[in-house]
């Protein structure tokens, strides 16, 4: 049962952050252990869009691919991502832009457990220090993306 839990301050504003997490395809150019992703389906609706997504995941000689239902509600400024497919038990994850004086606050949270208790061991640890990678990798993003803000240059 492992989670994950990280509140980041980040220079861009929550409408900045949002649009660049909500870009799951771009993932593969800048996210850690990310090889592939590919969106099967995209709904909106009641100005909230509902993807199916399909991320390839690779760690030294171990690749996974795993599906998720990705809910993004820009007016709430929050992602939500549910299991589908793939190697875990159970996956949730949910990301949170709240403006912050000049900037916003980046809360991302993730509950998962593997289904193969060896790979659970394997991937376990790898993938607490990729969830550590990737709220700097998505910082590292925007400020290429959006540039940096003097207060941090």
């Amino acid at each position: 049962m492992p989670k994950f839990e990280a509140t980041r301050q980040v220079a861009h504003s929550p409408d900045e952050m949002f649009a660049l997490v909500a870009d799951v395809e771009r993932y593969p150019e800048f996210l850690p252990l990310c090889e592939a992703l590919s969106v099967q389906s995209r709904r909106e609706r009641d100005g909230k869009t509902l993807l199916v997504a399909s991320m390839s995941v690779g760690y030294k000689a171990i690749r996974e691919t795993f599906t998720t239902q990705v809910l993004l509600k820009p007016q709430e400024r929050a992602i939500d991502v549910k299991y589908i497919d793939g190697p875990f038990k159970y996956l949730s994850n949910v990301w949170e832009f709240e403006a912050e004086g000049s900037g916003c606050l980046v809360r991302f949270f993730i509950d998962y457990e593997f289904k193969s208790r060896l790979l659970g061991a394997v991937m376990g640890t790898m993938f607490d220090r990729a969830f550590r990678m990737f709220a700097e990798a998505f910082e590292k993003r925007a400020d290429a993306i959006y540039g940096r803000s003097a207060e941090t240059a």
